[in-house]
Formats: C-alpha cells, structure tokens, sequence
C-alpha cells in the first residue's frame, strides 16, 4: 500500500496538471470502487474548477469550487495516471477518467479496488469518519516528543505496533516504521512504555528525516512527471532494513555467518525487519 511519502509525490503530481484546472468531463464506469461511489459522482464534479491540493495522512484531499471536497484513497493497487488527451480507450481496470480544460486525462487504475473516492461538504471535514480520528502529522509541529511520549507511556503494545496505529500518528506505514526504527536504534519489539522519554526525543526528528529523503526522491521526478508508462508517484528506494533480510544492516558491520544479518519476523500480520545487533 502506499505510504505517506508515496501520497504525497501523488499529491503533488496531480497538482502539477490540476490546479486551476476545470473538469470538463468525468466518465465513470463502474459504480462503486471499496465503497459505492457517491451518488452522482461524475456529475457533481463535471464542470468544477480545481481551487487546491491537500493530503492528511494517507488521503489526497482535492478543494473544488462550491465548497465541495474530493477525497482519494488509493488503497493497496490504485494509481493516478496522467496523460496528454485525447483518452485511449478504457482498460479493464481503468475505473474513473477526469478530463481537464487543458487537454490533460487523469485516470485511476486499480486492480484490486481496495481504494475509494468520496466527495462531501468541505464544512464536514474535520467529522468525516476517515479523518475524524487521525493523530497528528508526522511532518507538522503537532507531532512531537512529548506528544508521542505521552501516548506511549503505559502501553505493553510493540512500539512497532503503536507507532503503525493511526490514531497515535497519522500517514506512517510498514515500510518506513521499519527504517526509523532501524535508524534510531529500537528494537521493534520493545512496548510503547519503554520508549517513551528520551528514545521519543531521539525517533520524532528522525521519523521526519526518514519520510523527507523519501519524498524528495520522489519529488525529484517532478520535473518530468508524466513518465514513459504515466503513472505518478512509485518509485524505488535504497531501504537500510526493509526488504533485506539475510543481508548486512550496513550500521554495524554484521558478521552474517555469525548473526543472520537483517531480521525478518512477523508482527500484526505485517514483515518486520531490523538488526537484532543493532537495535536494542
């Protein structure tokens, strides 16, 4: 599923083409995605100039005029794909096209269906139940080391686990958890309790190191952001942890005859990955 980072080069992709832009045309072919579209979907939107690009956590959030937002989700397989128009003609898989005044197609694909739109009141936004819920932004001043210490204290849960865990932080993923944790040095079996105090203070600014480097490697594609196959925001990263099991941390020069090298264990159903050396 895409992560934070991944949402965001989304985000700001789609800005690129939509801004200011109008819909002048929304062909929808299905009539629902994970959940029923909303009634009249593609004739609400048809026509709506596109005032602005925001995302909270995982969800791309798109201001249209008349006060209306548009909310993407885009789940495990969906992707935004942009083009010059005119549009080819509709892949099994292509469920909603959006033609903009400019000539620009946007399309969203998505195998699975596991992502959905909605398209609500911009006054019932904080209310939505998707967003209602949050914790704060990793990236904004309301996450912070007090904060997070705050919600942790107590807690036998993983901090693998809490920090997974939408209410506690919103946008953060398995991917990147993984990473900062590796980065900071804990063990991503240690409760929530334990790292609360100064191993909070050590893993907020490096949560946000690790979730910047990876959105500017995708914000580096800016330049040409419609790519050969014209899908936004999926790119390829240099993980420490994640993914290398049976490899060296690159930290401590594991010997891997003697420690295994990269950890892969199970936790919540999801790959965990770490260096039991290197991570305490």
């Amino acid at each position: 599923m895409p992560e934070l980072p991944e949402v965001e080069t989304v985000r700001r992709g789609l800005a690129l083409k939509l801004e200011g832009r109008r819909l002048i045309r929304v062909d929808q072919h299905r009539p629902d995605l994970r959940f029923p579209l909303p009634v009249d979907f593609a004739k609400r939107l048809t026509g709506r100039q596109v005032l602005s690009l925001d995302r909270r956590a995982k969800y791309i959030l798109i201001r249209v005029e008349g006060g209306l937002v548009w909310m993407i989700h885009l789940g495990m397989s969906g992707s935004m794909v942009v083009k010059p128009g005119p549009a080819p003609a509709p892949t099994t898989h292509d469920h909603l096209v959006f033609h903009t005044d400019d000539g620009w197609v946007v399309t969203y694909n998505d195998v699975r269906r596991f992502g959905f739109m909605d398209l609500f009141e911009e006054a019932g936004i904080e209310a939505h139940p998707m967003l209602a819920a949050l914790g704060p932004e990793p990236l904004g001043n309301g996450f912070h080391a007090q904060g997070l210490s705050a919600k942790l204290r107590g807690r036998a849960a993983p901090i693998k686990s809490m920090l997974l865990d939408q209410k506690v932080v919103s946008g953060l993923g398995n991917i990147y958890v993984c990473e900062a944790l590796f980065r900071a040095g804990i063990d991503p079996t240690r409760s929530g309790d334990s790292v609360a105090g100064a191993d909070a203070e050590r893993l907020v600014p490096i949560i946000r190191d690790v979730l910047s480097e990876a959105i500017a490697a995708g914000g580096s594609t800016l330049r040409d952001f419609v790519q050969s196959d014209g899908e936004l925001g999926y790119f390829q990263h240099s993980f420490k942890v994640y993914g290398r099991e049976g490899d060296a941390c690159g930290h401590c020069d594991c010997d891997i005859a003697k420690t295994g090298g990269v950890a892969r264990i199970t936790q919540a159903g999801r790959s965990t990955f770490f260096c039991a050396r290197h991570q305490r």
